[in-house]
């Protein structure tokens, strides 16, 4: 019988990641790595994938999977090869007011894809900020109800881009960014420029959207932001495709 495809999943391993400030992130990484292999092919494909793995995540990062993919690709003889690198990145951040420092955590990823001698490559970022309300401060005399969302980037990039870069600039793009941690003063500072700059799920995803579409190492992308309300059961929700842009203008 012939399988579409092979591989290991949920696969964990340490791994390096470059850092913008010139250092090297270590962190743990789950990989989903997959082959479609030829029909005669009857050994067992576990010991290729690890192997080769360990051979890479020293230095992991988007410049390597074509090297990597295509590796896979030979060594198993396969028409196509695709992984998929899921980790967590820190950056230190200071709070608004009194500086104080922390690590903010992001879900990122890596996704490549090999088919013959063509080589795709996605990066994910989600990216955790507030919105505030505009029809709630609108119709309230005192405050406005606000909450966590979370934007998911996902992009095609046309060269090197660095993660610290595109988190930057989807925390741009709330009614405020977050922090680990927090004093007084940075409270008061965080809930008043979030009551300043109100955003419903679809502004934010039309600005992270417009800042996608003007950088000029992004090539395809789509956003998506969705609001834990605060005050409903449900999220808000709101998604957008470059293609679809393309296609209405």
């Amino acid at each position: 019988m012939k399988l579409q495809s092979v591989g290991i999943k949920n696969f964990t391993c340490p791994v390096s990641i470059r850092e913008h400030e010139g250092g090297m992130q270590q962190t743990v990484a789950a990989i989903n790595l997959q082959a479609a292999l030829p029909h005669r092919f009857k050994r067992s494909c576990l010991e290729t994938f690890t192997c080769i793995l360990a051979k890479y995540q020293q230095d992991m990062h988007t410049k390597i999977f074509p090297e990597l993919l295509a590796e896979v690709q030979s060594s198993l003889q396969a028409k196509q090869a695709q992984m998929e690198m899921q980790f967590r990145y820190f950056i230190a951040k200071k709070a608004p007011v009194t500086g104080t420092k922390s690590l903010m955590e992001y879900d990122c990823s890596f996704i490549g894809n090999i088919n013959d001698q063509e080589h795709t490559l996605l990066v994910k970022v989600k990216v955790p900020l507030t919105t505030l309300c505009p029809c709630s401060k609108e119709i309230s005399q005192q405050g406005a109800h606000n909450q966590r969302a979370e934007v998911i980037l996902t992009l095609q990039p046309l060269g090197f881009i660095w993660l610290e870069e595109l988190i930057r600039m989807v925390e741009s793009c709330g009614s405020c960014e977050l922090y680990a941690l927090l004093k007084r003063p940075d409270e008061k500072f965080v809930t008043e420029a979030a009551y300043a700059n109100p955003m419903f799920v679809e502004d934010v995803v039309r600005k992270v959207a417009q800042k996608a579409k003007d950088h000029t190492t992004i090539g395809w992308f789509s956003v998506s932001v969705e609001s834990f309300e605060s005050i409903h059961k449900h999220s808000a929700y709101a998604y957008v495709d470059s293609l679809d842009l393309e296609q209405v203008e």
